[in-house]
């Protein structure tokens, strides 16, 4: 998911930072309950992995563009599941900031509406984690229709922020309309598999309970929070 160059362009950025600013709130937000909750090293200790993570979904992970944007495989509820929210937005964060800088510098002036789109979605599925997943399940425990859930969140997420940038830079012009509907269909396919990908996660997780009182993953991954 990388919004096309020149796709919006000139005062228009200016929204981007805006959004791109708030994103960073929710992440600051969070890091800030996270430490409270497991402390700055454990925090920096998924962050690390998180950014790593992220780094090679882009740069490693085959990707194609599509229409406006391209498909990745961005495992945004993985991250979520086994790192939690804070780490998984710092390593969005970095990643891509990783990525732009050192292998795909024409991203950069994109950064901000990028960035935007990986984060928002990010922290509604987190919202929609709290309040669909009973307190007294373990992410280990998650069905597939649970973690289906929050893949359609986020990746549902991340397809309405480019369409959004889409028509924001590009108007209601046909061949853009028909651009950003060849993106969203392309991109249903990371929707249908990225649930699989956490079960299995998931599962090997579940099955090295020796990591649960690690420092490498988040705590719900392997206790209620009761």
């Amino acid at each position: 998911m990388h919004i096309e160059p020149e796709l919006v362009t000139g005062a228009k950025l200016l929204l981007s930072y805006a959004t791109a600013t708030v994103s960073f709130g929710l992440v600051a937000k969070a890091s800030l309950n996270a430490i409270k909750q497991d402390g700055v090293r454990k925090l920096l200790i998924r962050s690390i992995m998180a950014i790593v993570a992220v780094f090679a979904f882009f740069e490693l992970f085959m990707h194609h563009a599509v229409g406006v944007s391209e498909v990745h495989l961005i495992l945004g509820s993985s991250l979520f599941l086994l790192l939690g929210p804070a780490a998984a937005g710092i390593g969005l964060i970095g990643g891509l900031l990783i990525q732009g800088v050192f292998f795909a510098p024409i991203d950069l002036p994109q950064y901000g509406m990028n960035v935007t789109t990986l984060l928002l979605p990010l922290f509604a599925m987190a919202e929609i984690a709290k309040r669909t997943i009973p307190n007294t399940t373990k992410y280990v425990d998650l069905t597939y229709a649970q973690t289906l859930k929050l893949s359609l969140t986020y990746q549902g997420g991340i397809i309405a922020w480019v369409a959004f940038w889409a028509v924001y830079g590009q108007g209601f012009e046909a061949s853009n309309l028909v651009s950003v509907a060849m993106f969203g269909s392309a991109y249903m396919s990371v929707v249908l598999l990225e649930p699989i990908v956490d079960l299995g996660l998931l599962a090997a997780a579940k099955a090295s309970r020796k990591f649960s009182f690690s420092a490498f993953f988040e705590k719900r991954l392997y206790s209620a929070s009761i």
